[in-house]
């Protein structure tokens, strides 16, 4: 007899595969992405306007909990950046295999962390 499906599934004791936390957070950064474009292009406008509207924005992004969300965003947006590419690999049947869909699924967070961390390193 073969044991019963679960009603509820605990999301929180399922161990998933790294090439599903990828996905997932692929669909994440995208969303967070699109939640934040009124911010990034309100910042955009102030750097642009004027000297004044400048000084405005360089003062805005010198607080520490901005300088966090604006790297946040770009670890986002990088993620979001190597996780397409490898779905567009993945859609052309490269890498289909499951060892190297997982190696490509550790290569896209390396990746994106790793250029994130740079650039952070670069700008902070």
């Amino acid at each position: 007899m073969s044991k019963p499906r679960p009603k509820h599934l605990d999301l929180t004791k399922i161990r998933f595969p790294v090439m599903a936390i990828v996905s997932g957070m692929h669909r994440i950064s995208g969303a967070v992405l699109f939640l934040f474009i009124p911010l990034l292009l309100w910042l955009w406008q102030e750097s642009l306007a004027s000297p004044q509207s400048f000084a405005a924005f360089t003062a805005v992004v010198a607080q520490p909990l901005m300088k966090i969300v604006l790297l946040g965003l770009l670890w986002g947006y990088l993620h979001h950046l190597c996780a397409g590419i490898r779905h567009l690999a993945l859609d052309l049947d490269f890498g289909t295999e499951l060892a190297a869909a997982r190696a490509s699924s550790k290569v896209v967070l390396a990746v994106s962390i790793g250029l994130t961390l740079a650039a952070a390193v670069a700008l902070w």
